[in-house]
Formats: structure tokens, C-alpha cells, sequence
């Protein structure tokens, strides 16, 4: 009879689509996957790693990232915005392919990414700073490097990691702000490595780079840090002034990382998510880590937080690629 009442019970429990409280999941109850447009080794990669490991302690499940890098961030966005919308397959993008992709190149995509793609929070910023060549370039500040601009139209070049990648923009937008100077992109595949290359040997003159990617050829003397794009000075490179002080202010990219899912996710699975992440950014070990890379942790407190701040960059990117018109078919 108990048997039977059990069986009857949990027909009941099919026909009105619940299941008693024990018989649910609790999420995480897998491994989840968190999807990088990146290879090994870059920026997003670095802070899908550190938290990645954060959150498995915190939600005792394994965060594994895979690498998805190509088409600008659309192979890793679709794959991610396809996937079951249950929180086993998150994404950590950055401004490049979850800003200025979207905007840029919205007819390469197959999906609509405004409606299926949804923030959970916006972790970490990352300084860059304004670098020039030591090799046989001789101004030393931002001052001198744009009186030599103005005096050898065309003859300086700047490096950028593709055409449409926010370097590309910050350079050309930089170069309008100070008077319209006629410089020449120089947009390398192989990426930060690849413009780090062309400014060690000279082929390259100026060039945006974050400071993870720069500080070991600044200290090297390969080359000279001339302004900084970030909040303040840098403690360890106190004698290098922001792009603000020197006159160009909203001029450059702090770069952001932030985490997405596919839109239609759970709220309860996006707000374990969140509250995980915020768990995550304040444990010693990942606060000393984007300390050492200079990385500004900067997470939405909210998830309508993160929302409003997705749609808000956004609005400025399209403002930016209206108003900077560059070539993007190579």
C-alpha cells in the first residue's frame, strides 16, 4: 500500500510539473564549461583560469575552460548562446568580442546577440598603457610623439592586435583627438606577441597594449611607457600620467572582462552564478593574482547591475563606430 501511495505520488507530482524538493537538482551538480574566444595564455583566458578555480572550491564542481578562439568571438559566443540554457556552459568574454563585435560585425552573426545573450557580471578591468619603440624613435612623451606626427605625415605606425579590435579604434580615435594625424595601422593576426614583435624591432612605433602584456619589455627598455589608460597612476609606474592629465580624457579602453550565459538561463542558476563570483573576487588568492597582472576588480553587484551596464557599453561602442569609421575587410 505505502508503495502504491509512493507511485501515485509521484504521478501527481509529473502531471503538475513538480518534483519534491530532495528529488531536484541543486546546480552545480556537473562539471561546467567555461568558453573562451581566446587561445592559452591572454588576458580572458588568465581570468577564466584563476576563477574558474576559485569557483570549483567555492561550488565544488569543476569550471573547465575551453579555448574557442576565431571570427572575432562569434565561434565562441554561438557556441555559447546555442548551448542548454542551465548554466553548464558559460562564457568570459572581454569588450572586443562582447561589445564591439556585436556591433561591428552583427551581420556575420546567426544569432540575435541582444536577445540571446545575457550578462551575469562584469569582473575585472585591465590598464593599458600608451607605448613607444626605443628603436630608433626619438620622442620620449605623448607631447613629442604627436609634434613628430604632424611633422612626418604618414610615416608613423601603430600596431593593433586586428582590424575592429579595440586597440585599432583607441588609436585612431587618439589620432583624430590630437588634431587628425596621418598615422598607419599596422594590424598584427598574431596578436599582442605579434605587435610586442613589430615594436622590439622598430616596425611598429606607437601602439595600445595592456600592461600584463607590456611590463616585461617596458622593464626590458624595448619599450617606453608614454601614458597610461586606467582610473589613476599606477603605483609601480608613478611618473607615467593618465591619458586625462595629459588632455585626451575618454580616450583609450580599460579593458573589461565580464562572464555571460545564454539568455533564458534560470534566474536562481544566474543569481548562484553571481553570488559565487562575488565569493570568488574577494578570496585572497584570486585578489593577489589580478593584483600581480594589474588587473581592477570591478564586479556588478546586481544582475539588473550587469544588464544595464552591458546595454550602456554597447551604446557607447556604437557611438564610437559611427563616429570612427575604419576598414575592417582584411
Amino acid at each position: 500500500m505505502k508503495r502504491l501511495g509512493s507511485i501515485v505520488f509521484a504521478m501527481v507530482c509529473l502531471t503538475l510539473g513538480v518534483l519534491p524538493a530532495a528529488a531536484q537538482d541543486k546546480y552545480p551538480s556537473k562539471p561546467v564549461r567555461i568558453i573562451v574566444p581566446y587561445a592559452p595564455g591572454g588576458a580572458t583566458d588568465i581570468v577564466a583560469r584563476i576563477l574558474g578555480e576559485q569557483l570549483r572550491q567555492i561550488l565544488g564542481q569543476s569550471f573547465v575552460v575551453e579555448n574557442k578562439p576565431g571570427a572575432f568571438g562569434i565561434i565562441a559566443i554561438e557556441e555559447m548562446a546555442r548551448s542548454r540554457p542551465d548554466g553548464y556552459t558559460v562564457m568570459i568574454g572581454n569588450v572586443s568580442t562582447n561589445a564591439i563585435t556585436p556591433v561591428l560585425f552583427t551581420k556575420k552573426f546567426t544569432i540575435d546577440y541582444q536577445k540571446e545573450v545575457a550578462p551575469v557580471m562584469r569582473l575585472v578591468d585591465i590598464p593599458a598603457f600608451v607605448v613607444v619603440t626605443t628603436k630608433n624613435f626619438e620622442p620620449k612623451t605623448l607631447a613629442e610623439v604627436v609634434a613628430f606626427a604632424k611633422n612626418n605625415p604618414g610615416k608613423v605606425r601603430y600596431g593593433t592586435v586586428g582590424a575592429g579590435s579595440y586597440p585599432h579604434f583607441d588609436s585612431e580615435f587618439f589620432a583624430r583627438k590630437a588634431g587628425g594625424l596621418d598615422m598607419v595601422a599596422i594590424n598584427n593576426k598574431a596578436g599582442a606577441s605579434g605587435v610586442i614583435n613589430d615594436m622590439i624591432t622598430g616596425d611598429t612605433q606607437i601602439s595600445f597594449l595592456n600592461v600584463a602584456s607590456s611590463a616585461a619589455q617596458i622593464k626590458a627598455g624595448a619599450m617606453r611607457p608614454v601614458a597610461v589608460i586606467n582610473h589613476n597612476r599606477l603605483p609601480e609606474y608613478p611618473d607615467v600620467p593618465t591619458m586625462a592629465e595629459l588632455g585626451y580624457p575618454g580616450v583609450g579602453t580599460i579593458a573589461w572582462q565580464a562572464m555571460f550565459v545564454p539568455a533564458g538561463t534560470p534566474k536562481e542558476t544566474m543569481e548562484t552564478l553571481h553570488k559565487a563570483l562575488l565569493q570568488a573576487m574577494e578570496a585572497q588568492p584570486v585578489v593577489d593574482a589580478f593584483k600581480k597582472q594589474n588587473f581592477n576588480i570591478v564586479p556588478n553587484k546586481t544582475l539588473d547591475e550587469a544588464r544595464t551596464w552591458l546595454r550602456d557599453e554597447m551604446d557607447s561602442w556604437k557611438k564610437i563606430v559611427d563616429e570612427v569609421k575604419i576598414d575592417v575587410t582584411e
